[in-house]
């Protein structure tokens, strides 16, 4: 077998497993869809009380290498380039240039900003998966399970992606407040796969500010009911001037779109699991500050994010992992200026969506592309004074809602059956589950 350097194992299909992965791509759609339900008890659970009370009679073990990668890859996978935003009239003749990737991934993103990145944890270790711009070798596509050859690429290409930082699954007590208390006796389980999904809130926030300034809007500081200084030098590039967006509702704007999705990402890799036949839910009950290793307990070290703290919060404000994943903020890149530069290179510079040399899904990508509005000098500096003025009235960017999003997390596992037998009424899983060993050799 082949191992990456990140310890994780490259998919290699025997006989058994392409015969499964046949099966897999022709199950239907609205069989995933109506037969979803979160199935939590695994092989080697047990529910030591009350009237669902059952003890499993199995060991509990982990996914098979095949399993965890398509639900990684399902997760988190590309799925070539979006489309972009196709027309604005108050950017014609230009090309909108909201988003922030070029990359169309397997769930949806505002606008194709695409702020979220991945981590995920198992027996193996805890990994951080990016996907969200550096486009992968091999890309998932429609086509992809006509081959066998495509299939362990496209899967290869993200276990490679994977980048290991600890050797050791994610500790978290299974007590309160680490897990709400219905998930202690199972969240983040021996064999089980937990994949998280982080949205980088800063950046999200940035791009919505861009959007509306570029939309001839600015912010204003509703909290402390006063304008940002310096804008009065833009008004003549901001058709709305006098109708300033409150800062609360930009962020709270940023925040829906963010949590939209991670939701959808971990709701596609959901109705995967029921393909497969694999139990799991996607739930929203792990303390997020505890899983990043905010929660101010050095005994639980999460994620490893640096984090902030201010007596005008009520929380901690976690930013990122330094050297892994960074956001938008003056912590990591010194300034709120770099931040906006950052942001632009980002849209306009190689890879980027608005570059002129980037594939894309258009008989002409290039013209489409190098078609977009730029960010001149005169824009970059309105995003940076109104960045700046957040970062320093509130001590951090975002002002009011925090830098870095969790919300929800997707758990996959081994469903022991047995314990849906005995409690539910037939019909409680689906045929995959009942397969699912014999299938997947699992």
């Amino acid at each position: 077998m082949t191992t990456f350097d990140n310890g994780l194992t490259a998919i290699e299909l025997s006989d058994q497993e392409r015969k499964a992965l046949k099966e897999l791509s022709e199950f239907p759609f609205f069989e995933a869809v109506l037969g979803r339900r979160s199935r939590r008890f695994p092989v080697g659970g047990e529910i030591p009380g009350g009237v669902l009370a059952f003890k499993s009679r199995k060991e509990s073990r982990p996914l098979t290498y095949l399993q965890r990668a398509l639900v990684l890859a399902t997760v988190t996978g590309q799925t070539g380039r979006h489309f972009g935003i196709s027309r604005h009239p108050g950017y014609a003749p230009q090309f909108p240039n909201y988003s922030g990737s070029a990359i169309g991934r397997t769930f949806p993103s505002a606008a194709g900003f695409h702020t979220t990145q991945f981590f995920f944890t198992d027996d193996s270790g805890t990994y951080f998966l990016p996907t969200r711009d550096d486009v992968l070798d091999q890309q998932l596509d429609i086509n992809t399970f006509e081959s066998d050859d495509a299939v362990e690429n496209a899967l290869n290409s993200v276990l490679a992606r994977a980048v290991r930082i600890s050797d050791e699954r994610l500790y978290l007590p299974r007590e309160q407040p680490y897990f709400e208390g219905h998930n202690t006796w199972i969240g983040n389980w021996p064999g089980s796969l937990l994949v998280v999904p982080v949205a980088a809130l800063a950046q999200q926030t940035l791009l919505n500010i861009a959007f509306f300034s570029q939309n001839g809007y600015v912010i204003y500081d509703d909290i402390n009911d006063r304008e940002i200084p310096g804008l009065e030098k833009y008004r003549h590039r901001l058709v709305h001037f006098d109708d300033p967006r409150p800062l609360s509702f930009v962020e709270q704007y940023s925040l829906a779109e963010a949590s939209a999705e991670l939701m959808t990402s971990s709701y596609v890799g959901h109705l995967a699991l029921g393909a497969i036949g694999l139990g799991g839910w996607s739930f929203d009950g792990i303390d997020r500050l505890s899983v990043v290793g905010a929660s101010g307990n050095p005994q639980v070290p999460g994620l490893g994010f640096r984090y902030d703290t201010d007596e005008r919060w009520a929380m901690p404000n976690p930013t990122g992992r330094d050297g892994v994943f960074e956001t938008f903020t003056r912590p990591h890149y010194g300034s709120m200026r770099k931040v906006v530069e950052a942001l632009a290179e980002r849209k306009f510079g190689p890879g980027g969506p608005f570059n002129s040399a980037a594939p894309g899904p258009w008989k002409d990508s290039e013209t489409v592309r190098g078609a977009a509005a730029p960010f001149d000098d005169e824009f970059m500096e309105l995003l940076t004074v109104q960045a700046e003025y957040v970062d320093e009235t509130f001590g951090k960017f975002p002002g009011t809602v925090p830098s870095v999003w969790i919300m929800n997390y997707l758990q996959a596992q081994h469903l022991d059956t047995d314990f849906y037998d005995e409690k539910f009424s037939p019909g409680a899983y689906l045929s995959t589950h009942a397969r699912e060993q014999e299938r997947w050799n699992s």
